[in-house]
């Protein structure tokens, strides 16, 4: 049970927030272990005692030290953030699935606020704005090197209230301004239906505290509705992430052996290496076991688990411990690849540190961080392409990104040919509608479909060279041929 007391949260989508991932931590702060560098504390207190002298105008010595505390955890990577009284509250509220905010995931990116992924049905997402955009002005007033954490407060507010936000995009002329109301979002963690009979579909949009009930309750109803189930997708497309206990019951919930490992974490202190397995404790402390009573042929249905660049952290654990045991075929484009631990470190009763502790490793050891999850079956978002490919963000694309064990340095790209195929991509989602996942229109969902029927799968015409995997895989009882994979009937 040691272990279980260090289960947290990873890759939470925050109100108008980062992609966060937390594990709260049961240990003592640390003792420094190397003396401390005395020049440059002098430095650093000279600065404050000019600041406090000199400056034009007084400045409270809480906002100087909350400041600098700020600007040197998010020095760090992305995902290393100070949590004043404020932050920390709307943190708590967000794990529970509802906040007031405009909906979107968002990172920094040469001193811009960089949208990861608007949320579904948020008012961000109703606005048109996309993947890939930049946020150059909040209320007017300029972002460029505001810290991401301060753009995140201008963002929040009370619900029914105005942010005016100014939208760069890539290929466009000149940025255009666009009027979003704060609301009160709540998010569906998991929706499902049987697609056609015989097939059905599950939803994760977010890992957050009843997950794994809500997966549970929604299992049960699809085989109530239909005992004969013959495959099953679970999707997990644009999933920012959550907690890291749903993350690990939605992996056993599929998983035949409860002894399986799902992931593992390590670091540089003893506390941040840890294995969790798809036992009740690392995924359920309160009440009736959630995973009781599940249908049987949940551990043996045949699945595809759909993936794409914005599926990160959360997801990508369940994704990459599905696909290691082989009990899955992930099919979609490159995961994101947020495979760090942040650890929450409180200072105070309402103020914390979200440090970067560890690395998440799948069961077979593979690294998530920077690299994600490669798909065994690449296809397209839709049957024309995916021009959202050269617009997504990834985490290897973010500035000071903790590095991956097998990451590999960026290719050198010539600029007029991304730009080019930018506008490209640009041109063609102007006037395309957000796509409407589980719909008759969803291509991908499509393909899985044609995957457990034996039928023709179309494969992605291309991919980013940068995203390519080293070698294809055996996919088990699928035939491979360079334009299509069959696979057959289930019955």
């Amino acid at each position: 049970m040691g272990k279980a007391k260090n289960i947290g949260l990873i890759g939470l989508g925050m109100v108008a927030g980062v992609a966060a991932s937390f594990q709260f931590s049961a240990h003592a702060q640390k003792e420094v272990g190397s003396p401390l560098p005395l020049d440059e504390l002098r430095q650093l207190a000279d600065v404050y005692g000019l600041i406090k002298t000199d400056y034009v105008e007084p400045v409270e010595d809480k906002k100087l030290l909350s400041e600098a505390i700020g600007g040197m955890v998010a020095s760090l990577d992305p995902h290393s953030v100070y949590l004043d009284q404020k932050a920390f509250k709307e943190m708590k509220e967000a794990v529970q699935g509802k906040f007031v905010g405009v909906g979107i995931e968002v990172a920094s990116e040469d001193g811009y606020v960089k949208i990861v992924a608007p949320i579904e049905d948020s008012p961000a997402h109703k606005a048109g704005i996309k993947s890939g955009d930049l946020i150059t002005r909040i209320d007017n007033v300029p972002v460029r090197n505001m810290s991401i954490d301060e753009a995140i407060k201008r963002m929040r507010g009370k619900a029914g209230t105005k942010v005016t936000l100014t939208i760069a995009r890539r290929g466009e002329d000149r940025p255009w301004v666009v009027p979003v109301l704060r609301q009160e979002i709540t998010v569906a963690s998991v929706k499902g239906k049987m697609v056609e009979p015989g097939y059905a579909w599950l939803r994760v949009s977010q890992f957050q505290e009843n997950t794994v009930e809500e997966l549970a309750k929604k299992a049960k109803a699809l085989y109530a509705e239909n005992p004969d189930i013959k495959g099953l997708v679970l999707d997990l497309r644009n999933d920012p992430g959550g907690l890291l206990p749903s993350a690990v019951g939605v992996s056993a919930a599929f998983l035949p052996q409860p002894e399986q490992l799902i992931v593992s974490t390590k670091g540089q202190l003893p506390d941040s290496n840890h294995q969790f397995y798809g036992r009740r404790e690392f995924y359920s402390q309160r009440g009736a076991d959630p995973l009781a009573g599940l249908p049987a042929g949940l551990k043996t249905v045949p699945m595809v688990v759909l993936v794409n660049g914005g599926s990160a952290s959360a997801s990508e654990i369940v994704a990459g411990a599905l696909q290691d045991y082989k009990r899955a075929i992930i099919m979609g484009s490159q995961t994101f690849g947020k495979g760090s631990v942040q650890t929450l470190r409180q200072l105070s009763a309402d103020t914390a540190v979200k440090l970067t502790t560890a690395r998440y490793y799948t069961p077979k050891g593979r690294p998530i961080q920077a690299t994600g999850i490669a798909p065994d079956m690449r296809v397209d978002e839709t049957a024309d392409g995916d021009a959202l490919a050269v617009l997504r963000v990834r985490e290897a694309d973010l500035q000071r990104h903790l590095a991956g064990e097998n990451e590999k340095p960026p290719a050198a790209k010539d600029q007029k040919e991304v730009l080019e195929a930018q506008q490209r991509a640009l041109a063609q989602l102007k006037d395309r509608k957000p796509l409407d996942y589980g719909s008759k229109d969803d291509f991908q969902l499509a393909q899985a479909i044609n995957h457990f029927k034996g039928q023709p799968v179309q494969l992605a015409r291309s991919e980013p060279e940068a995203l390519k995997p080293a070698a294809p895989k055996a996919l088990p009882g699928a035939e491979q041929k360079p334009a299509e994979i069959k696979a057959p009937a289930k019955k």
